[in-house]
């Protein structure tokens, strides 16, 4: 089931607009409703006002009428199992659980799963605020 996801993540890395760091990524999403978003980074020359491929996914999802991730898998041209940054962690955990998988793929597939918890332990947690 994960290798659909890396291929829409692979697809949607050659959709990249990187012009600058020269470091396309992809992503794709598995909805709670089955359906498939995906991402690619999309740079800007005033740098902080790019955004990243999994914050594009989560975007596609939330318009397309997803509201929760169940998967979600990562790609990066030049960086085999490129683990999401630190504001996408936290981006995904958002739509995510604790046992929402990540897929962290090379150019061959997916090479490493883990939860979320796994790899955003003690993330800040929405559901406190109500």
């Amino acid at each position: 089931m994960a290798h659909d996801l890396f291929e829409a993540a692979r697809d949607a890395m050659g959709r990249a607009y990187a012009p600058y760091s020269k470091f396309p990524v992809g992503a794709a999403i598995r909805a709670e409703d089955g359906k498939v978003y995906v991402g690619a980074n999309i740079e800007n020359l005033s740098f902080p006002q790019g955004w990243c491929a999994e914050p594009t996914a989560i975007g596609a999802m939330v318009m397309g009428g997803g509201r929760r991730i169940r998967e979600i898998a990562v790609i990066a041209e030049k960086l085999a199992l490129c683990p999401p940054c630190g504001g996408c962690r936290q981006k995904i955990a958002e739509f995510a659980g604790p046992d929402t998988r990540v897929y962290l793929c090379d150019e061959q597939g997916v090479q490493k799963t883990m939860t979320m918890e796994e790899l955003l332990p003690f993330s800040f947690k929405t559901d406190v605020i109500g």
